[in-house]
């Protein structure tokens, strides 16, 4: 993996004259953690640059920018910046910049050169012009349409930004670094890749051909301080009451199965159940992408390889799931269920390893056993339809259901435990769900949780754990949300 100094030596925009340069944006880990560190002195700057004059700049300011980079990179002392800790190199890299502004007598106002020096200490040190998207803690998305197309999504609703790369190399550049970082790659023979950030946001870039207007990408941040059940109590996810059971559920080893469609919140929920697994449990958790931020000690976390430019050294989700179970796991944390791997998951679930999670795309509890019946049958078994069956419901106990409404919110529509089959249809039973009655002049979704009245069959596997609940929580009551 390149050390800093080797990045920033072949880091750079694409020149403006006909001369190409090398790129290398091998990314170090160590030095990507800068962001965290400097993301709050980054908003605070880009904050003093005037929306309004960075929209009228012309490409006579990325003109300017880009040579000014180019001679950053020739005057910078390589031999000694790896060392440099990174609030020192910041400072020295603004008064280089500076200097070289005096030095070429650039026709540059205040804010244009503000602008400039922060832009330049971004490309060194991070993700050149998503450093202040990254560093707005309001920003829940962030999709790069094309070089000079941003938009953020910021509570619940698309905006778009006046942020822009210099070209489709210059953003390039940048999907090269992020990917490359996590030892991924994306070029003509692999045109789409799935990666992350040091803080566990979620990237996904495409470039052409696929992209038929030059690169794509999109980032799905995460929270800086991860959610807590009470901040969803406040968000009007769900009440009071579903985060009691909820909560006592993963406590006494119920398997429960998290379903929402894209967006809707199943990591994030999925992350706020994990924490109420006791802290002497050994976890695993298996994703494509490791987005999980589980807060205990005990943790393995585990992560999907694809194969290399040969085609080869694919490590799929199916052989990780068969995999942690020779890791003696007390719980299996599975990040989606999107293949053959449910298999190997559910039977895991029906052999000892109770109070396992997982996610599985879906926009109804019916549509979600529907699914994984759907998975099974596309994983090769030999099974009759209802021997399936019976494995799911023997597998799991609780479903919930998690849907983004249509004003952005994002809320847990239903709970519902598998009661058993009758034939060959599994049964649910609604424990709580939730009902829109109306949307507001504003667009805001009104609606209420409620209890259906069902009393679960799982109280007596929580009661036997040592988990008391009120009984008066089942009890059907409005709540206006």
């Amino acid at each position: 993996m390149a050390t800093l100094k080797e990045q920033i030596a072949g880091w750079g925009f694409s020149p403006l004259s006909k001369e190409k340069d090398s790129v290398n944006v091998s990314a170090s880990k160590e030095k990507f953690d800068v962001h965290d560190v400097l993301a709050a002195k980054v908003l605070n700057e880009r904050e003093r640059v005037d929306e309004a004059a960075l929209n009228a700049m012309s490409s006579s300011y990325y003109s300017k920018k880009t040579k000014l980079h180019q001679k950053l990179i020739s005057r910078l002392e390589l031999s000694s910046i790896e060392s440099m800790p990174p609030d020192q190199l910041r400072a020295q890299l603004k008064d280089l910049v500076t200097a070289l502004i005096a030095e070429d007598a650039l026709a540059i106002n205040g804010q244009e050169r503000l602008a400039i020096i922060t832009d330049l200490q971004n490309e060194i040190l991070g993700l050149g012009p998503l450093e202040p998207l990254l560093a707005d803690p309001t920003i829940s998305e962030i999709m790069v349409n094309t070089y000079d197309t941003v938009f953020v999504e910021r509570r619940g609703r698309l905006e778009l930004t006046s942020i822009r790369f210099g070209d489709n190399d210059h953003l390039m550049k940048i999907i090269d670094k992020i990917v490359s970082r996590v030892g991924r790659r994306i070029d003509e023979s692999s045109p789409l890749a799935d990666a992350r950030l040091p803080d566990g946001s979620r990237v996904n870039a495409i470039i052409p051909p696929l992209a038929l207007d030059g690169p794509s990408l999109t980032i799905r941040r995460f929270a800086v301080v991860p959610l807590e059940m009470n901040d969803l109590i406040e968000k009007l996810s769900l009440t009071q009451e579903m985060a009691e059971l909820l909560a006592g559920m993963v406590k006494a080893k119920v398997n429960i199965l998290i379903s929402g469609g894209t967006g809707s919140g199943k990591t994030t929920l999925l992350n706020i159940l994990s924490r109420y697994i006791p802290e002497g449990e050994r976890i695993v958790t298996i994703e494509d992408t490791a987005e999980l931020q589980l807060q205990q000690r005990h943790v393995v976390r585990l992560e999907t390889r694809p194969a290399n430019i040969e085609g080869a050294g694919e490590i799929s989700m199916r052989t990780l799931v068969k995999n942690s179970l020779r890791m003696r796991p007390n719980r299996i944390v599975v990040g989606e269920v999107r293949g053959e791997e449910v298999i190997d998951m559910l039977q895991a679930m029906n052999t000892g390893h109770d109070g396992s999670l997982t996610t599985v795309h879906a926009n109804t509890p019916r549509d979600a056993l529907g699914r994984l019946d759907n998975l099974m049958s596309m994983g090769g078994l030999n099974m009759t339809a209802r021997s399936q069956r019976q494995q799911i419901c023997s597998a799991i106990s609780v479903i919930i259901q998690v849907n983004r409404m249509s004003d952005g919110s994002r809320k847990v529509t239903s709970v519902s435990e598998i009661s058993g089959m009758e034939g060959e249809i599994i049964t649910l039973q609604e424990i709580f769900k939730y009902e829109q009655v109306n949307i507001t002049v504003d667009g805001e979704v009104e609606g209420r949780h409620q209890a259906t009245g069902v009393r679960p069959k799982i109280i007596d596997r929580l009661q036997s754990s040592g988990i008391q609940l009120r009984e008066d929580i089942f009890n059907p009551s409005q709540r206006a949300l």
